[in-house]
């Protein structure tokens, strides 16, 4: 992928030199893409240790069934959040991994670029983009959705509108088989700015009023909602496509880190049977086509995954 290390972007918020602490409350698992990738595999390996369904109860209405005493019912953290601007540091500065800065630097990049295409976009539809902030931290911070910790994976918060990652991920996606090259960070970024699309558009909203009518179709309901995110992200690449800022490798790679968070894939490195009712993320192969479908369509209507299930 073809890109410049520069400045960092005004949505960016650098609270690595501050966070560790947190805040009371505990993370809000439900909604929007809320629950990160790495969340998934802890809750699935919790689950798969303790015989207790802990993955199921993620999308009840905003709200997670039985959690592990590790993970609370996420709690509204105003109080905490103050009037954070774009690009804040506070507190004492530290020496920051290697390469850790290049990666911000990464981030920032393919933010402030899938926010201008998206820009573009909502505009060509008579709509205005509103932008995310994005949140890098270390070990824990607070968010809207209640304590993110670095265990959590990347997520988005419908509730600040802001997407919270500790740059640590990069490591864990790496060990679950994932590729971590550039393109492949950006997919990681721009699937949970889908989620902020999908809460700009109302679809977040309309899902989650759906789950509460129809709360056996929670999971299926959290499939189409991750998979549309994937697609969301593809729509991003097939903007880089056309500006011939990436490369037929930079999509292999892409397409690796997606599925290495397929539902089926994760079961299989559980030793599990792959069990299909219990998806909420998706199996790799649906990962993969979705993005590809976003990657080839270039627009919102190129991801219908919900097939009509949500009334306009």
């Amino acid at each position: 992928m073809d890109w410049t290390p520069g400045g960092m972007s005004d949505d960016l918020e650098d609270r690595r030199d501050s966070s560790g602490g947190g805040g009371g409350g505990g993370f809000n698992l439900g909604g929007g893409g809320g629950i990160g990738i790495v969340g998934f595999l802890i809750l699935l390996v919790i689950s798969l240790v303790t015989g207790h369904n802990f993955i199921g109860g993620m999308l009840s209405g905003g709200n997670s069934g039985s959690n592990p005493p590790s993970v609370q019912q996420g709690s509204q953290m105003g109080s905490q959040t103050g009037a954070q601007g774009g690009n804040q540091v506070s507190g004492t500065s530290r020496p920051h991994p290697a390469g850790e800065d290049r990666d911000a630097h990464l981030i920032s990049f393919v933010l402030d670029d899938a926010q201008h295409t998206w820009t573009k976009i909502f505009a060509d539809q008579g709509k205005q983009y509103r932008h995310a902030k994005l949140v890098l931290y270390r070990g824990t911070t607070y968010s809207g959705c209640g304590t993110a910790r670095a265990t959590t994976g990347p997520f988005y918060c419908p509730q600040d509108q802001k997407i919270y990652i500790d740059l640590g991920f990069w490591d864990e996606l790496k060990r679950f088989g994932g590729d971590t090259g550039d393109f492949a960070q950006a997919y990681v970024i721009t699937h949970e700015l889908g989620h902020h699309v999908q809460n700009l558009l109302g679809i977040e909203s309309r899902m989650r009023h759906l789950t509460q009518q129809e709360p056996g179709e929670r999971n299926p309901l959290s499939v189409d909602l991750e998979l549309q995110a994937d697609c969301f992200a593809g729509v991003w690449g097939h903007s880089t496509e056309q500006r011939n800022i990436v490369h037929p490798d930079d999509v292999a790679g892409a397409l690796k880190a997606a599925a290495a968070v397929g539902d089926d894939h994760l079961q299989k490195m559980s030793g599990r049977a792959i069990s299909p009712e219990s998806f909420t993320h998706g199996s790799s192969a649906q990962r993969e086509e979705w993005f590809n479908k976003g990657l080839q369509g270039g627009t919102i209507q190129s991801c219908p995954t919900f097939d009509g299930k949500l009334a306009p």
